[in-house]
């Protein structure tokens, strides 16, 4: 479109030049104006030929983890790193911990670590400088939490007074205020819509007017930009195919024109290359989706983007926005097959065509568990 529009106007310019020579009078106005166009065109050509449309791309780091779903991962901006815990392996849990820098992932040795788990959420809190991780499941519903300090590579268990419930799947975000905050969940019985908050030793229980409807395993990220938090699908009693939105005040239901299948366990990051929240794949109905999706919060609505290539369908993976190599990174979850051990990366800036590659490590020959979904729970009779 750019090019249909610059090429008339060059043409413009040439008949211009030749009328010059032969009319002298020619208005000095009219080739400032005639100029000024071009020079317009000539940058929106230039800025439409930088713009590239997001692609993922798919990586072959060095040591990668062992196959797994359900894991907890996030950005530790502390160690300029992504960290990674713990998961289901498929034939059992697991409370390793691992960090990637872009081109290799490298298992940490910690003095002590969490119990092993899968389904458990961790973030980042930016006002105590640590990694939160809680929750999960492990044959018994989870209430720990734990702390991550990326200066030292330790975890320390925190000790609270007050906690939410022990569930598996709860939503772990930041707060607009920096904080970390947990929102549902399932304990074994009922889904949870409480909302709690952690203040570097304890945790609070908050009382927003609004709050979504009780649900687990649903998607969710912080848009570090605007200062809005983005939940989307998950496993309830009552439909979550919905679309909440979080201003650190209340909760608000949004009525997107367009918006993914309802998904459980899909993966969601705020890429502020995009602009956006983008959510990928998740459970629909038993048949895991490979989607992706970007939250567009100006038109409030769900865009789905085409990308030339995707990470295979799956459900249980972690993905995280990394500030130091300024890409998503997703790795890992499980399809009918069993689980991956993949990464890729969302690439939503121009960079060379890579040379395709082959999976970094061949998944493993496992039997895969029966999963209905991601936890075990008795069928609701409300």
């Amino acid at each position: 479109m750019l090019g249909d529009l610059t090429q008339p106007l060059l043409s413009a310019l040439s008949h211009a030049g030749m009328k010059l020579t032969q009319v002298r009078y020619f208005s000095h106005a009219s080739i400032i104006l005639i100029c000024c166009c071009i020079s317009i065109a000539f940058v929106a050509s230039a800025a439409a030929a930088l713009f590239s449309f997001p692609d993922w791309v798919e990586l072959s780091p060095n040591d990668p983890p062992p196959a797994r779903s359900y894991l907890a991962m996030t950005y530790d901006p502390a160690s300029g790193k992504v960290i990674m815990f713990g998961g289901d392996s498929g034939t059992t849990y697991l409370n390793d911990t691992w960090s990637f820098d872009g081109a290799t992932w490298t298992q940490i040795a910690t003095q002590s670590a969490p119990p092993a788990r899968a389904a458990a959420q961790m973030t980042y809190d930016s006002v105590t400088q640590k990694v939160v991780l809680f929750g999960g499941f492990n044959g018994t519903y989870l209430g720990d939490t734990w702390l991550w300090d990326g200066s030292t590579l330790q975890w320390t268990q925190a000790t609270p007074q007050h906690h939410p419930s022990a569930v598996t799947g709860p939503m772990l975000f930041p707060d607009p205020n920096g904080r970390a905050d947990v929102f549902g969940g399932f304990d074994g019985h009922f889904y949870q819509l409480t909302m709690w908050q952690w203040n570097g030793t304890d945790w609070t229980q908050l009382f927003p007017p609004t709050v979504p409807f009780a649900r687990s395993s649903a998607a969710v990220a912080t848009n570090t930009s605007t200062g809005q938090v983005v939940m989307f699908g998950g496993l309830a009693d009552v439909n979550p195919n919905n679309t909440w939105t979080y201003d650190g005040t209340t909760w608000t239901l949004q009525s997107p024109t367009v918006q993914p299948l309802l998904v459980y366990a899909a993966s969601a990051a705020f890429d502020p290359g995009l602009q956006g929240v983008v959510l990928f794949g998740g459970g629909s109905g038993g048949v895991d989706q490979n989607t992706t999706w970007l939250w567009d919060q100006i038109g409030a609505t769900w865009i789905q983007l085409s990308t030339a290539q995707s990470p295979p369908a799956r459900e249980g993976a972690g993905m995280t926005y990394d500030a130091a190599l300024h890409r998503v990174i997703l790795f890992g979850g499980q399809d009918n097959n069993g689980n991956f051990n993949d990464t890729w990366e969302l690439i939503s800036t121009p960079t060379p065509t890579p040379t395709p590659i082959p999976s970094a490590t061949p998944r493993p020959s496992v039997t895969p568990r029966p999963r209905p979904t991601p936890h075990p729970r008795p069928t609701p009779t409300r």
